[in-house]
């Protein structure tokens, strides 16, 4: 998957279980929630028959892998991503085709291993210093960790070689995390219109940052629109659906939320929306499913896969009502994943412990970032 629109969407929406991944190349693996007439099953089927025959050629091992890596982030489920591994299985090494590597990197940041996707990506830039991908993923992984310097580097290197939509997007979601929304929202919009032909997938990424550009700004008639234009696309999107769910809470909207999300209870990023829309509203589905999130939580801590801390606290806080669990676990996130919603719970973990000093990472983060929106700014200010 080379359009950008992959790279800076898809990065922080991975689900929480860890992937499983076939011990032996005949295991049978659990039958995966796709119709036997859906186009997509049938792609599948069609590939690993090819790759089954030839399983030593790595084109075809990184076009399944890839084409799993693209359901594991539409569909949240990250059972997708134990078979795109198992495809690579082969290529162990370093030295492997520029290719492998930077797929093997994208199955790494999903698992937020991200100190070694970053070193797959450079390995495939190293083979390939015009990799589309690598460069995107690295933007998108630097993002994350809140190192604009790194990530302005690798939009840099995109404006040599990528199209201008993909270029303007990749400096325009850093301008709209440091201070500058108004503007990246100006220029991205322009460059989508100059675009009418892009991509459905590329279109929506555009569209998706846009909509949360407006919202920042407090336009909701105008978020509200890109949110609309987005969904219309008809691509399943794990990151849209949760991004929409989240504007729908903020505006009191719960009821909306669980008509968007009542059938996507696999995923657990969407899982935590309809329980919290469903708690809103007094609904007798609030318990069972704020249950099973609390079961999903626990299997990960024991295994030691906490890929997803920032939902955590959020669910600790907003359904389990424990604002200290919720500000440690924020926290201890914040040392790895510092988006701005990852920033948001621990802001409101701390006025909910009553504890602004535990606040003083991210305080420090706003302060050096110039970040702008109301909500956060409420949080702040609260704390101050």
């Amino acid at each position: 998957m080379h359009h950008f629109a992959a790279a800076f969407l898809i990065v922080t929406s991975s689900a929480w279980a860890g992937p499983y991944v076939p011990k032996e190349d005949s295991a049978v693996l659990e039958r995966l929630p796709t119709r036997r007439d859906d186009p997509t099953a049938a792609e599948l089927r069609r590939l690993r028959g090819a790759l089954a025959a030839k399983p030593g050629d790595p084109a075809l091992a990184t076009r399944v892998a890839q084409r799993y890596f693209d359901l594991a982030n539409a569909e949240g489920d990250p059972r997708y991503v134990g078979y795109a591994t198992a495809a690579l299985r082969p290529w162990p090494s370093d030295d492997a085709p520029a290719e492998v590597l930077f797929t093997r990197g994208l199955l790494r940041q999903y698992r937020h291993d991200f100190a070694n996707a970053l070193q797959d990506f450079e390995l495939a830039l190293a083979a390939d210093p015009d990799h589309l991908g690598a460069h995107a993923w690295r933007a998108a992984i630097f993002m994350v960790q809140a190192d604009y310097r790194a990530a302005a580097h690798e939009c840099a290197a995109l404006t040599e070689i990528a199209s201008e939509l993909m270029s303007t997007g990749c400096l325009a979601y850093i301008d709209a995390t440091t201070g500058k929304t108004s503007g990246a929202y100006a220029r991205l919009s322009a460059a989508l219109e100059r675009r009418p032909n892009a991509s459905a997938e590329t279109r929506l990424w555009t569209l998706t940052r846009l909509a949360e550009m407006a919202w920042r700004l407090g336009d909701i008639a105008l978020a509200q629109r890109r949110f609309d234009e987005a969904l219309k696309l008809g691509v399943t999107d794990n990151f849209l659906l949760a991004a929409y769910a989240d504007f729908l809470l903020e505006q009191n909207r719960p009821k909306e939320v669980v008509t968007l999300l009542k059938d996507w209870t696999r995923s657990d990023t969407l899982l935590l929306r309809l329980a919290q829309a469903e708690k809103q509203l007094g609904s007798a589905d609030a318990a069972a499913h704020i249950q099973a999130l609390g079961d999903r939580f626990a299997a990960a801590n024991l295994r030691g896969e906490r890929l997803h801390m920032g939902e955590e606290a959020r669910y600790l806080l907003d359904l389990k009502g424990d604002a200290r669990g919720a500000l440690a676990v924020a926290l201890e996130n914040w040392k790895e994943q510092r988006e701005p919603r990852d920033a948001l719970v621990v802001l409101e973990a701390a006025i909910a412990a009553r504890d602004a000093k535990g606040a003083e990472p991210v305080l420090k983060w706003l302060e050096e970032t110039h970040f702008e929106g109301e909500r956060m700014r409420r949080a702040a200010a609260a704390l101050r």
